[in-house]
């Protein structure tokens, strides 16, 4: 509109600078308006070319940026593959590990049992000595399976400084 204008102004004072060329109003009015619309037409063509050419690289730069995401979804798609994958193995390995200390500990408590036979069927006298140079853990684990009876009649045959420390286990394991 400011150009419109600025057009007009110019027209109006170049008519006025034209001494020789005088037009009638008709004419000049005609003159304002062809000139005008061809500066509209102007404007109009380059503004409708820069106008395309701008919305071209904005549909570009937006293609360019879902290519980007479409890339960045499909690496997080991998990922989560991926970590499905080793969550999944994980599990794995933990339940048979899980599984194999299961194992172990039941292996464990029947090699005890065994133990437990073994000792019950034992004379104190004999049952004392066996249990005297085994491990404190697995004496205590011996002792608190058999009848109550038989294990005092064990601990009546022991060492005393054997008797105290192993009684003094068995006590804190009762608890």
């Amino acid at each position: 509109m400011k150009k419109i204008i600025f057009l007009i102004t110019i027209f109006s004072l170049s008519a006025m600078a034209t001494e020789g060329a005088k037009y009638t109003e008709a004419d000049f009015i005609k003159k304002v308006a062809a000139e005008v619309k061809a500066q509209v037409d102007k404007i109009k063509n380059t503004s409708v070319t820069d106008l395309t050419k701008e919305l071209v690289e904005k549909d570009e730069k937006i293609r360019l940026q879902e290519l980007e995401l479409q890339k960045k979804e499909d690496q997080l798609k991998t990922s989560e593959s991926d970590l499905g994958k080793k969550y999944a193995e994980f599990e794995s390995r933990q339940k048979a590990f899980i599984g194999c200390i299961q194992r172990n500990e039941d292996e464990g408590k029947g090699r005890v049992a065994q133990l437990v036979d073994m000792v019950s069927n034992m004379k104190p006298q004999k049952a004392a000595e066996v249990l005297s140079v085994q491990e404190a853990d697995i004496a205590v684990k011996i002792l608190q399976m058999i009848d109550a009876k038989k294990a005092s009649k064990i601990f009546n045959f022991m060492d005393k400084e054997v008797s105290a420390r192993l009684q003094k286990q068995y006590l804190n394991m009762k608890r």
